[in-house]
């Protein structure tokens, strides 16, 4: 049955570094009636990340972009993202700008969220890969 999903950096992440979290995330990408989305704000923190790590940024980008489709942010996300992340941190404090853009186009695109971030812990759409 095919699913929709939108990865976030810590799934991203995991899976450029081959972890035991990283092959769950390998299953819903090899899975090929699955359809796979990426935040463009996601896409800089995984470059970033992989940078800092001393890994292969454009290696890094050629995976996400090679796997899934970047949705680029525009106004209507970024409104969106900003009043998810308010209504968020009223009781996750730390709920980080770039996740509220994750939760932003999930639900613009109907998908759910494959993370390992406990930040998405308690959010229906959430498919935890811990």
């Amino acid at each position: 049955m095919s699913e929709r999903y939108v990865v976030d950096a810590y799934a991203w992440v995991e899976y450029l570094i081959g972890s035991e979290q990283g092959a769950k995330v390998k299953t819903v990408l090899e899975d090929e009636s699955n359809e796979v989305f990426t935040c463009a704000v996601t896409v800089a923190e995984v470059v970033s990340k992989t940078l800092r790590e001393g890994r292969n940024a454009d290696e890094a980008f050629e995976v996400l972009s090679g796997n899934s489709v970047i949705v680029d942010v525009d106004g209507e996300i970024s409104r969106d993202a900003g009043l998810l992340h308010a209504d968020a941190r009223k009781t996750k404090k730390d709920f980080g700008l770039s996740d509220a853009y994750v939760l932003a186009v999930s639900r613009m695109t109907d998908s759910k969220i494959l993370t390992g971030d406990p930040h998405f812990e308690g959010f229906r759409n959430a498919v935890q890969i811990k």
